[in-house]
């Protein structure tokens, strides 16, 4: 019994020393190497995780659950509004799918007790992003899905010989104004400076000098 009573005592000692708080100290990142440090500090890129936004010309497909006669693809207008039965006209450019449902839920709420609808997007004719310069194939891009700025060189044929790696820019609009956003090529295909290689919104160009 004595020996099986220090035994215990031995256990519970080692198990008290299994869990560990941990401790926040700012010296984890003052000794990052130099990547990981300007990956932290990052920030005049935009985030990656944009949503998807309806844009004119995209053909949505809506779908109200139990109502045939509700049952339509459309395409939003140049105007940036699409027309829906018993809805009329309805805002839709600029928003993401659950924004677009959420209003024409609210207007069908009218006639359809608790519609239950589904917004999908059939042609994103709207979301398109474009590459110009000295790509292989430069031109418009159909931003079907989330593209970030290496994907959509690739889809543009990649840079031909006489192009600077570390001269290429991303043009967006925001609020009617023009922004810049600097991309190096030659850095990001090492796997650096990770946080130049953004998602691309509907509009952006991608020059290529």
């Amino acid at each position: 019994m004595k020996y099986l009573a220090i035994f215990l005592s031995l256990g519970l000692l080692a198990g008290c020393g299994l869990v560990q708080p941990k401790t926040g100290n700012s010296s984890e990142t003052a000794g990052a190497p130099a990547d990981t440090k300007q990956a932290v500090a990052a920030t005049t890129f935009p985030s990656s995780s944009s949503n998807f936004s309806i844009q004119p010309g995209d053909v949505l497909e809506i779908l109200v659950w139990k109502e045939k006669d509700l049952q339509k693809e459309v395409m939003v207008r140049a105007d940036g509004k699409l027309t829906f039965p018993l809805a009329g006209d309805i805002d839709a450019a600029g928003l993401t799918f659950d924004e677009f449902q959420a209003a024409l839920t609210k207007k069908l709420s009218r006639y359809v007790p608790n519609p239950v609808i589904t917004v999908s997007v059939k042609q994103p004719l709207g979301n398109k992003i474009f590459v110009v310069g000295k790509v292989n194939k430069p031109g418009e891009i159909i931003n079907a899905r989330s593209l970030d700025v290496m994907q959509a060189l690739s889809i543009a044929g990649g840079l031909n010989p006489y192009a600077s790696e570390r001269s290429i820019k991303i043009i967006r609009r925001v609020n009617g104004k023009s922004r810049a956003f600097t991309f190096n090529y030659a850095k990001v295909k090492k796997g650096k400076n990770l946080e130049q290689n953004i998602i691309l919104q509907s509009g952006d160009v991608i020059v290529v000098r």
